[in-house]
């Protein structure tokens, strides 16, 4: 079964979304992802969690954008950092699309924080056309679904291309990870957590890794990818 928009006529896709008007719509970025990631990971997961998730619910995946919101990493000269405006056009235009076609619910599967209060900001634009609609963070969801699969808690699994990052590719994208160039990169103690600060990511790591990168195993990526999975599908049993 096909699950992608681009990948179906028009007739079928049509057809498809008239038969189940649920459309996952996954958003990612491409930046710096520590020396031993893809640039892409952000929306390599995203789309590999879309997938899985469009087997188990019969929904469309629907077009995306290779890169997103990354100005918190554009010190980094590895970084395709989108304007929030265009990416903020191109979901408004995406979702007038989809609900002209007949779509009634939408999945967000946001595969980068940069993107989430954009994605959020679009759904509550259309709340008021009857559409239903919810968005999954998705390295803040694995971090609330954890539990004890992780070595680490907090930053030091959770923070950018560390444990849970790496993990969750090795599982899903083996052949994109180079376990020869993992490392650790403690967080800084930041003194003030009350306090919305800015600063360049650069300042927090020199390589894009903030955690540890070298305890990550493909058995936690799956663990974790299945756990979110299930969970995802709990809410969406009662919400749609």
């Amino acid at each position: 079964m096909e699950y992608y928009i681009r990948k179906l006529s028009g007739k079928v896709y049509l057809e498809r979304l008239k038969r189940n008007p649920t459309v996952i719509i996954p958003t990612g970025a491409c930046e710096v992802y520590g020396p031993q990631l893809p640039m892409g990971t952000d929306l390599l997961v995203a789309q590999k969690i879309s997938e899985l998730l469009a087997e188990r619910i019969d929904a469309l995946i629907a077009p995306t954008i290779e890169i997103g919101e990354s100005s918190a990493l554009s010190a980094f000269e590895c970084t395709f950092a989108l304007p929030r405006k265009i990416l903020e056009d191109y979901l408004e235009a995406l979702v007038n699309i989809l609900i002209q076609d007949g779509a009634k619910n939408f999945i967000f599967i946001t595969g980068h924080a940069g993107n989430v209060d954009t994605v959020s900001y679009i759904i509550k634009k259309h709340l008021n056309e009857g559409i239903k609609a919810c968005q999954i963070d998705w390295w803040r969801f694995t971090n609330a679904n954890s539990g004890e699969i992780f070595d680490f808690k907090g930053p030091m699994a959770h923070g950018h291309a560390s444990e849970c990052g790496t993990s969750v590719m090795l599982y899903l994208y083996p052949e994109l990870a180079d376990c020869s160039e993992m490392t650790r990169v403690e967080p800084k103690e930041n003194s003030f957590p009350d306090v919305l600060q800015y600063g360049h990511f650069t300042e927090k790591t020199p390589n894009g890794t903030l955690g540890d990168a070298t305890v990550a195993t493909r058995e936690k990526g799956e663990a974790i990818v299945n756990v979110c999975l299930d969970r995802i599908m709990e809410y969406l049993n009662t919400a749609f």
